[in-house]
């Protein structure tokens, strides 16, 4: 296997089921890059599964936590970094993201995201009597600020990881040679 040249961070956002970790790993392996998953550094961290935290502390508690995972992370060099879904509501993830590494969103319809998700109980939001709406509506409050923070846009549906890492590549490639969009402030 080849290894591609590609200099600084590479940061994965989209929604749950997007593919985001199973990519990550696939893309760091790809590129020699240490990955994380920041809902797992927040797990490791708090000795809870995110779902506990929910239950116990609430969704704007989780946030904050994952504002300070992400902070973090975000400063390492050489990093592959798989966001949770609700990251970029948050705007300062958002300038993080975007003002430290190439930012690539993983899109995928309603119907793989719920066809990804569904048995996965650890999944907070989605506990609810109607999956399919809560992933259409949560799609519709957070696509925009996917496509805000992004640097590439990848449609992950029905993909083959293999196939779309390798197609990430040549998309990556590229953009390393090209100029940059500005930061966020």
């Amino acid at each position: 296997m080849v290894r591609m040249e590609l200099a600084g961070n590479l940061f994965l956002v989209g929604l749950m089921g997007a593919g985001k970790t199973t990519v990550g790993r696939a893309l760091a392996r790809r590129t020699g890059k240490t990955f994380y998953d920041s809902d797992h550094e927040i797990e490791a961290r708090t000795g809870v599964r995110i779902a506990t935290i929910f239950d116990i502390e609430g969704e704007a508690r989780f946030r904050d936590r994952e504002v300070s995972v992400i902070a973090d992370l975000v400063q390492m060099n050489n990093v592959v970094l798989a966001t949770g879904g609700g990251a970029v509501l948050r705007p300062e993830n958002r300038r993080n993201l975007k003002n430290h590494g190439v930012v690539i969103y993983l899109r995928a319809t309603i119907d793989d995201l719920l066809a990804r998700t569904q048995h996965d109980k650890n999944r907070p939001l989605l506990q609810t009597a109607d999956p399919r709406a809560k992933l259409a509506a949560l799609f519709a409050e957070r696509d925009p600020l996917y496509c805000e923070v992004a640097d590439l846009i990848v449609d992950t549906t029905q993909q083959n990881v293999t196939h779309l890492v390798a197609r990430l590549e040549q998309q990556l490639l590229a953009l390393q040679g090209a100029p940059r969009r500005s930061p966020l402030a």
